[in-house]
């Protein structure tokens, strides 16, 4: 049947608005050997890292609105494969693993998404990301030419991205994802498997080309990817980094901003003049896209850490591990980007002329037929560079790039930190009186089955812990016993237990009785245990708790590396210069996966069988249970753990992570006046998310598996406690409290100032009014903005040199509230 004109015109109307609402939504995301383009228009982008299961869905559009503040144009997130497939084929995307919901969020607040599948991470995450259960896969080869892993691989991969096109999250169907990545920093590894690496390397460009997810595709640290991917650059600086292909552009995946922490080393730093050093230079020298890893940290919840990675992941990023604005790092950055954003087209369009100068000084011009803008950069860790360009004289410090976007005044320098310093306090939990009114609880770990050998699984040899244990716990029972006959002659003289241990940490039984404990260091994880032990005639119990501290997570076969009791395990008797060996390691072992406490998820609010009376201090395997009020406010809050020796802590059924306060740094390690990455290591404070807590009664809960006191534990709040500057003239001074007032200017002086923030001094020709005018004008409010300037600050006497104001102000909690209060009443 012909339907009526009408009809079908209006059909055709329907079906071209549905076809143009699509391609206006789209976004078209290109490259060519300058630039990502976006829309056929070549970008500078800026981007940052953000892991979304390390914060939770309540932090995200918080740390998402700071990090576009931030000037961001992007946020990078790898997918994390063993958190989303813990056992094979059962997913788990809830809570902070709700990939979906962070990219939404990212999307919400208008910014891009740079998608690093991988789906292998590194990310001193555990395995790499890498499910556990790929080992333990008959035939199966971890990122190899292996069609078991490959096919486990393609399963999760297709899944992440089906899911994306499902919610439409990809740029070419309106998405906030503009680059996807696959694999990860297989270069640095590739040779170690050698042409099967190769053909993997093939496998997966051409894998990931199938899926037409209609956005670029990148391959990082890769200088022989395929022609469909982009070979892109990882480190501290990636000035110098060319990609392999030609008509690919300039881009850095992986911008460190700090370093990771390991339970017992220092704290590395790096400063943010360092940085924005690193990123101008990446500029200069032809750079359009970079991503800082990390821009937030975060925090490394239950077992995700690798191997001896602390749970805090602060990263010494931009944002701290609790989602403020690390200063001055945070606000030098964004006052780069913003400069770099001003000069967009001239970076992206302009004709490049780099002259070298000598010495590591150079001067780069990019010029268009409507403007030119030039960056100087000095490289020189020592000299300060004068450079004379057009008629004009300009100092660049040593190790710093100076930008000018019209070529003829200096708008930034990466050496004259412009921007506020930040410095945190940490305040008693006001809600109650802590630690004294902690009311503590307590329970044994139950070994007693343990210790009497009694297993799960029986086998005649010695497993590998991942192999045993499948990553279900960190904990695993290797039990066996030996009958001792009274003239066998291991027992002659002094006897020792020795056994060869690459499983981090080792508690050894003997017949009930605990003979002994050793741990491994980072990167150093083979050990010989060996301590003096009694046997007797007969049967004699051997019970040893190995313990993993997250597995190894980068190296070329990282996977294969051996956890757990590897062996030997040995009797020696030693009678003078006579020594008898027995080795036990091929002998009847049985084995037990995990504790009976966390097996009985006694970290649950709902657990019973706690007794109040006698709590132990510094007594191994032990669980401890108190309740706590919530801190008032709404700053991030934090437990101290001080007095604790090692093990795990929960807040209402909430892993918070290990936790390992006794592990100190070597006192020999990092000095001021010697690193570029310095401070001392304090590892006490375990971040607690403000969405774990509920607002009447909350629950902590401790397994302590060294000993420890728990009766030094208290909850604190972290918050803003003093705000400085060092500001240089002619430009502008912003003082702010992150939402706090100003309570006092402690310290203010214009014209050459000296020392640090909490030892700032008048110089020697300083003017006298800066004091009265920042008082005047920041007292009492949440921020202030002043140009610094004589005109503003009055003359002084310090004659041609670059003046700087230099400002010490409080910011107190109590005259916060009082001023909120005031102008609530008087509005």
């Amino acid at each position: 049947m012909a339907l009526p004109k009408s009809f079908t015109f209006s059909l055709c109307f329907i079906i071209s608005v549905i076809l143009s609402s699509f391609v206006a939504n789209a976004t078209d995301v290109s490259y060519d050997g300058r630039a990502i383009t976006i829309d056929g228009k070549r970008r500078i982008l800026n981007s940052g890292s953000i892991h979304y299961p390390r914060s939770t869905p309540q932090m995200w559009p918080d740390l998402i609105r700071k990090s576009k503040e931030g000037g961001l144009d992007a946020i990078e997130t790898y997918v994390f494969w063993n958190a989303h497939e813990p056992v094979r084929r059962e997913y788990d995307f809830t809570g902070n693993l709700d990939l979906v919901r962070f990219l939404k969020t990212v999307q919400d607040e208008g910014l891009y998404a740079v998608l690093r599948i991988g789906p292998y991470v590194c990310a001193e995450w555990n395995y790499g990301g890498l499910p556990v259960w790929l080992h333990n896969l008959p035939n199966c080869q971890i990122r190899t030419e292996n069609d078991v892993f490959m096919n486990e691989m393609k399963n999760f991969t297709t899944l992440i991205v089906d899911m994306m096109k499902k919610e439409k999250l990809f740029a070419s169907q309106g998405g906030p994802i503009i680059i996807a990545q696959i694999e990860n920093e297989y270069g640095n590894v590739e040779s170690y498997y050698g042409d099967a690496g190769k053909a993997y390397i093939n496998w997966c460009a051409d894998f990931a080309e199938s899926l037409n997810i209609g956005v670029p595709w990148i391959m990082c640290q890769q200088p022989d990817a395929p022609a469909s991917m982009i070979n892109t650059c990882n480190g501290w600086y990636c000035d110098k980094f060319k990609p392999s292909n030609p008509n690919t552009p300039k881009m850095w995946t992986e911008n460190w901003t700090g370093w990771f922490k390991s339970w017992g080393g220092l704290d590395p730093l790096r400063t943010a003049e360092d940085v924005a050093f690193a990123v101008a230079r990446f500029f200069q020298y032809g750079g359009t896209f970079q991503n800082y890893y990390m821009y937030h940290g975060g925090t490394n919840f239950g077992r995700t850490a690798a191997s001896y990675i602390t749970t805090s992941y602060d990263y010494d990023a931009p944002l701290d591990e609790y989602g403020h604005l690390n200063q001055p790092k945070w606000g030098h950055l964004k006052e780069l980007h913003e400069v770099l954003k001003s000069m967009e087209h001239t970076l992206t369009y302009g004709n490049i002329t780099t002259t070298e100068l000598g010495n590591s000084i150079s001067t780069t011009v990019f010029a268009t037929n409507e403007s030119s803008s030039c960056i100087f950069g000095n490289a020189n860790n020592s000299v300060d560079a004068t450079i004379t360009f057009q008629g004009k004289t300009h100092i660049v410090p040593a190790w710093s790039v100076s930008i000018l976007p019209d070529c003829k005044e200096e708008a930034y320098n990466t050496a004259k930190v412009n921007t506020q310093t930040t410095l945190k306090v940490k305040s008693v939990n006001k809600a109650e009186d802590e630690p004294q009114s902690l009311q503590w609880s307590w329970r044994p770990e139950r070994i007693d089955t343990e210790l009497l050998g009694k297993g799960e699984v029986v086998a005649n040899l010695l497993m590998e812990q991942k192999e045993a244990a499948n990553d279900a716990s960190d904990y695993l029972w290797y039990m066996t016993s030996v009958q001792i006959s009274k003239d066998d002659p291991v027992l002659i003289g002094n006897m020792t237990l020795r056994i060869n241990e690459t499983g981090y940490i080792l508690h050894a039984y003997v017949n009930g009785e605990h003979v002994g404990s050793q741990w491994a260091k980072y990167n150093v994880l083979n050990y010989v245990f060996e301590k003096p032990i009694k046997l007797v005639p007969g049967v004699n119990t051997i019970s040893l708790l190995s313990a993993t501290v997250g597995f190894p997570n980068y190296g070329g076969g990282f996977e294969d590396i051996k956890t757990g009791i590897i062996g030997p395990v040995e009797l020696v008797g030693r009678n003078g210069d006579e020594t008898v060996i027995k080795n036990l390691s091929k002998r009847k072992w049985s084995y037990k996966v995990g504790l009976h406490g966390m097996n009985d998820q006694l970290f649950s609010s709902a657990s019973r069988k706690w007794s109040v009376e006698g709590v132990p201090e510094n007594r191994t395997m032990t669980w401890y249970k108190t309740t706590f009020k919530s801190p008032l406010g709404t700053e991030p809050v934090v437990v101290d753990l001080q007095g604790l020796g090692k093990g795990h802590a929960w807040v209402n059924g909430h892993s918070i992570g290990r936790y390992w306060p006794s592990y100190l740094a070597p006192e020999d390690g990092c000095s001021v006046e010697a690193c570029d990455y310095r401070g001392t290591y304090d590892n006490n404070k375990y971040h607690v998310p403000r969405s774990f807590l509920q607002d009447d009664e909350n629950t902590l809960v401790l397994f302590e598996e060294f000993g420890g006191n728990p009766s030094y534990v208290n909850f604190q709040t972290i918050r803003v406690g003093t705000i400085c500057a060092n500001a240089y003239e002619n430009h502008t001074l912003e003082l702010a409290c992150q939402g706090r007032s100003i309570s006092a200017i402690k310290f203010a002086s214009f014209g050459n100032p000296e020392g640090s923030c909490g030892s700032f001094k008048e110089g020697t020709c300083d003017s006298k009014t800066a004091l009265s005018i920042l008082q005047k004008e920041c007292v009492g409010k949440e921020a202030c903005s002043l140009h610094v300037s004589e005109s503003i600050f009055g003359s002084t006497t310090c004659g041609d040199i670059v003046k700087r104001l230099a400002v010490e102000a409080l910011y107190d909690l109590v005259i916060s509230i009082l001023l909120r209060l005031l102008t609530l009443t008087i509005s």
